[in-house]
This record gives structure tokens, C-alpha cells and sequence, in this order.
């Protein structure tokens, strides 16, 4: 959220004289989080102008417009013409199509240690739980041009370390005859650029050209490769495109290179029994991961998920998302347990320590009387303990 006051952009709702809402449509209480959001802030100010944008703006935005809720709704490629639509004095309801994508260059990013850069939108895949490729669009690339001008642009003002993201950031250049294989060789190759990451990736899309680029060392030692289950019965239920036999050995080979690997995971997905939730977890274990984003399933209408018997009952989805959990936990550990140099870019201060990733995404505390912010650190002699990596500077 974002308020703007007298040309002015603001952070508090008091001080504002127009609320924008950036939201989220990912799932059904995300839709009911700014519902609430909105009727207590206009129970609150109720002389404010309301605006709703993001992928609510796709999916609830006509009838929050219709029901009088908010003054203003515009879609995704509205964004670009903000400064405009805020000076509206009459109400509107401005969405226009999914086939677009922003290619304005970002050059203004106080963090001068990090920087994110969109690569791509939209999503072709149809994962039966969800509502994405509805509201995003399908997938759609970014010029080349314009991603590796923006990461020229912010190399030579101090940026380093870049990650690259998307919706389906795999699917990068299928529209325009290239790949992401492609476009990393190409961004290797600018001056001043230390480190790049990656958002998630399908297990489909890392083919042997991809593989070839692996070795580069400005590439973070950690990829994120979305499984979302670990039994073949599950994930065609989910209307998944990979399968545990492939995607077990394609993480062994990362691994034997020497990868930290991280994954998404759904647990209590219609349809898991404890037999299934079972044979996943074995599976699990045999996956090199160091990483998960976990995920406890809840419908979200306009799937095809929202239609199915939701036969998890909330306390046994509560367990089984505890014990993979602690299982990734555990792998994370044993990972950091064996210690190697690291290099870290350190983000910022916190409570006296000093905070960064190394190339492993591992995050290391670091107690130093230097001002370490925004510098990279070699480092040698740490200690591991359970949830981050330590050490004196």
C-alpha cells in the first residue's frame, strides 16, 4: 500500500489524500485480506480516494468498483500511466488486456546491494490449484534489450548483485526465439555485475543449454526448482507437468555440482491421502534439498483444485507441513555443516549484526565493528548453527 498526498508519495494512511492498494489474488484470503483492508480503512477515512491495482484488480475488481467500494480499479498495464489516473476526479474502472509487458527501466532503488529485474510475465502452464495464468496472463517476454540496458544502467550506479524474475521465469525468450540460457550468457558479460540470482524454475525447463551455463561462477550456487509434490499420483492430480523419477536425478546432477537447492511444496492438496503423503515424504528424502517454500493448500476459487473434495482436515495439514518442514530443516543443516569459503554481500544492519546470503542463499550473521552495508565479505571461519551461519569480522 501507498498513499500519496499533495503529489507526494507517503506511507502512512492518516497523512495520505489518496490510497493505492497493490494486491494480491493468489489466494481466496488474499481476496478476503483486502476486502477487510478496504472497509476498515474506509470506515476510517472515509473521505480518502480508494485505489485497487494487481491481480485483485483482475479477478474482484469489477465488484469492488460496482458495490462502491473504491473509487479507482486499473489492471497491470494500466501501472504505467499512474501518475495519471490519480489525478482522476471522477470515478473509474480502467482494466485492459493480459498481453502486455512493462518494459520501463528501473534506475531508482535506495538498496544499492541488490537488485531485482523482471525478465518476464505471464504463465502458460494450467497447475490445477492455480488462479495465476487467469489473472497474468500468458507467458510473455521482456526485450532482451531492455533488460540487459536496465542491468547496465544499474551496474554503473553501484549494483552488483542482480536477480532476475518472473512468473514463469523458464519460459523466458519461447516468444521471441532465445532462452534464458541465452540471455545469462549476455548478462555474464556486463561490467561490474558480481552476482546473479534466480526466481523459481520449472524441472522442464532446464535442458542440457542450461546446464552448459552452470559452471559460470557470477551464477549463485543455488537454483529454486519448483516440484510441488514428490509422488507421481499427487502431482497429476495438481496437473503438473514433472514426474519424481526425472526430477530426482535431474537434482542429483545439480547437486553433484555442487548446487543448494531449494523447492516449492504443497501438503493437504485434495486428494492426499496418508498413503500418498507418505510415499511423498520417502521420496522427499531422497531429493539433495536445502531449501522449500511449504505450503499448506487452501482453495482458491475459479480452479480446478476449488472443485475437488477437500478431504485434509486442518489439524492433519498442520502436522504434515511441521514434519517436511523440520525434514528441509535438517538437509539445510547438514548442508552448511560442511564449511567452505564464502562470499557474502551483506543488505544491512540489524540489531547490531550485520545481515547477507552467501552464494548458497544461506544467510550469515556477521559481527564486526567496520560498516560492512552494501560490501562483500570473504569469509573463512564461521560458526553454523541451526537457522544461519555465524562470524566475527
Amino acid at each position: 500500500m501507498q498513499g500519496i498526498i499533495k503529489d507526494k508519495v507517503v506511507f502512512e494512511e492518516e497523512k495520505a489524500e489518496i490510497i493505492v492498494i497493490n494486491s494480491c489474488t493468489v489466494t481466496n484470503s488474499a481476496d478476503s485480506n483486502l476486502k477487510y483492508y478496504i472497509s476498515q480503512v474506509s470506515k476510517k477515512y472515509p473521505s480518502k480516494k480508494i485505489l485497487v491495482t494487481g491481480c485483485s484488480a483482475h479477478s474482484i475488481g469489477e465488484k469492488l468498483f460496482n458495490d462502491g467500494k473504491v473509487f479507482g480499479v486499473f489492471g497491470h498495464k494500466e501501472k504505467e500511466e499512474i501518475d495519471k489516473l490519480i489525478l482522476k476526479t471522477e470515478k473509474f474502472y480502467e482494466i485492459g488486456d493480459l498481453d502486455f509487458i512493462n518494459e520501463n527501466i528501473v534506475t531508482d532503488i535506495k538498496d544499492r546491494s541488490r537488485a531485482f529485474i523482471k525478465i518476464q510475465e505471464g504463465c502458460d502452464f494450467e497447475c490445477a490449484y492455480c488462479i495465476i495464468p487467469a489473472v497474468r496472463g500468458a507467458s510473455r517476454s521482456m526485450p532482451e534489450s531492455k533488460i540487459l540496458s536496465q542491468i547496465e544502467i544499474l551496474a554503473n550506479n553501484g549494483f552488483s548483485e542482480f536477480i532476475l524474475t518472473g512468473i514463469n521465469m523458464g519460459s523466458y525468450g519461447k516468444d521471441t526465439n532465445t532462452s534464458l540460457a541465452k540471455l545469462l550468457k549476455k548478462i555474464f558479460k556486463i561490467k561490474g555485475v558480481k552476482r546473479v540470482r534466480l526466481g523459481s524454475l520449472e524441472p522442464s525447463q532446464i535442458d542440457d543449454e542450461f546446464i552448459d551455463i552452470l559452471d559460470n561462477p557470477i551464477l549463485e550456487r543455488h537454483l529454486h526448482i519448483a516440484l510441488q509434490y514428490a509422488d507421481d499420483r499427487m502431482l497429476r492430480i495438481m496437473k503438473r507437468r514433472n514426474r519424481v523419477k526425472s526430477t530426482l536425478a535431474l537434482f542429483e546432477k545439480l547437486a553433484l555440482k555442487g548446487f543448494a537447492l531449494g523447492t516449492d511444496y504443497i501438503v493437504a492438496h485434495p486428494g492426499e491421502s496418508e498413503e500418498i503423503f507418505n510415499s511423498g515424504l520417502e521420496n522427499l528424502k531422497k531429493f539433495p534439498l536445502t531449501h522449500i517454500h511449504l505450503f499448506r493448500y487452501s482453495p482458491r476459487n475459479g480452479t480446478h483444485s476449488a472443485t475437488l473434495k477437500q478431504d485434509v482436515p486442518g489439524d492433519i495439514a498442520k502436522k504434515r507441513h511441521k514434519i517436511i518442514e523440520e525434514l528441509i530443516k535438517e538437509k539445510n543443516y547438514n548442508f552448511r555443516l560442511n564449511k567452505k569459503p564464502l562470499k557474502i554481500l551483506v543488505e544491512n544492519q540489524k540489531n547490531g549484526y550485520f545481515e547477507g546470503y552467501d552464494e548458497y542463499f544461506n544467510k550469515m550473521v556477521i559481527k564486526s565493528d567496520l560498516d560492512l552495508t552494501h560490501q562483500w565479505v570473504d569469509i573463512k571461519d564461521y560458526e553454523v548453527k541451526k537457522e544461519y551461519n555465524f562470524c566475527e569480522f
